[in-house]
C-alpha cells in the first residue's frame, strides 16, 4: 500500500481513501488565502491560453504559464514537504507504484499531478500533437528527453528493423524547487522518461489532454544507444553522434504502472471563468 498522508489521498490498486474531519480542519486553517487562490489563477490562465486540439500556445502565453507554474509550493495543491510519503529512504516493498490524481479536465486541457515513490519510472512516452507544462513540486528526479529526428537527414538502419532514429534533448537530474520545463507537439523533448531519486510529486499541465479517440493516445518506447544500430560510422562518428542521439523502438504499455486516485486538495471554481 502507497499513502500520501495529511488527508489528501491514500490508495491501494482501487481503494481510495478520504481524509478525515480533524485533518481537514487542520489543513483548511493553515492553509493561507494566498496560496488557495494560486491553483486557481493558474486554472484561469489555462482557460485563456490553450485554445484546442490543433493549436500551440504562443510564446508570450507559455512564458504567462511558466511565470505561475515557476512560482507554485507544493501547498498550492495541498501538498507538504514534511508528509511521511516524501521522505527520502522510505521503503516501498514490491514495485513502486504510481499514483495520478486529476485536478481538471477539459477537451483543451488538463491539470494532473503525478506521485513517485523513490526509484519509481515512467518510461519513455510521448504526447501526440501536446503542448505539456511539467512542474516538479518536490523531491529530485533524472529526466530523460527525445526528439524525432527526420529531419537531421543520417542514414537509417534498414526497413527491417523496428527503431527510430531520435535526437537527445535533456538528460539530468532535476531538484525541486526548479523552473518548469516545456515540451512541444515536434520539439522540447516530445517523449521523456521520468526517474524518481526520492520521492516525487510532478505537476503536469497538458493542452489538449490525452485523448484516444482523438488520435492522442500514449505510446511507450524503449532506447537503445546510436551506436547500436549505426555499423556504417566510423568509430569517432559514432561517438561523437552517440552523445546526441539514440534508438527509439515502440513497446507495450507496461502493465500495472499507475493507480489513479481522487484529488482532495484546493478545488477549483468554475464559476469564475
Amino acid at each position: 500500500m502507497m499513502t500520501i498522508e495529511a488527508g489528501f489521498v491514500e490508495n491501494k490498486r482501487d481503494k481510495v481513501g478520504r481524509p478525515n474531519n480533524k485533518m481537514i480542519r487542520k489543513k483548511k486553517k493553515c492553509m493561507r488565502p494566498k496560496r488557495r487562490r494560486v491553483l486557481q489563477k493558474l486554472f484561469l490562465s489555462c482557460r485563456e491560453v490553450f485554445k484546442g486540439p490543433g493549436t500551440v500556445p504562443l510564446p508570450r502565453d507559455v512564458q504567462k504559464l511558466c511565470h505561475i507554474l515557476n512560482r507554485m509550493k507544493p501547498e498550492d495543491v495541498g501538498l507538504s514537504k514534511d508528509l511521511l510519503f516524501f521522505q527520502p529512504g522510505r521503503e516501498v516493498k514490491g514495485t513502486p507504484r504510481i499514483m495520478c490524481t486529476t485536478i481538471y479536465k477539459c477537451k483543451n486541457f488538463s491539470l494532473c499531478i503525478f506521485f513517485l515513490p523513490q526509484t519509481a519510472v515512467i518510461p519513455l512516452h510521448n504526447h501526440p500533437g501536446m503542448t505539456v507544462f511539467s512542474k516538479l513540486l518536490l523531491g529530485s528526479m533524472h529526466i530523460k528527453s527525445y526528439d524525432w529526428a527526420d529531419s537531421d537527414k543520417l542514414e537509417e538502419p534498414g526497413p527491417s528493423t523496428s527503431v527510430r532514429l531520435a535526437r537527445l534533448k535533456a538528460n539530468a537530474v532535476f531538484t525541486a524547487p526548479c523552473n518548469t520545463s516545456v515540451l512541444y507537439p515536434t520539439s522540447g523533448g516530445n517523449i521523456h522518461e521520468f526517474t524518481a531519486l526520492t520521492p516525487c510529486a510532478v505537476l503536469d499541465v497538458l493542452g489538449p489532454p490525452y485523448s484516444k479517440e482523438d488520435g492522442r493516445d500514449c505510446n511507450y518506447y524503449k532506447d537503445f544507444p546510436y551506436s547500436s544500430h549505426s555499423d556504417g560510422d566510423g568509430e569517432e562518428e559514432a561517438k561523437e553522434r552517440g552523445s546526441s542521439y539514440g534508438w527509439l523502438e515502440e513497446i507495450e504499455m507496461p502493465e500495472d504502472l499507475m493507480d489513479g486516485v481522487e484529488y482532495l486538495g484546493p478545488p477549483i471554481r468554475e464559476t469564475n471563468c
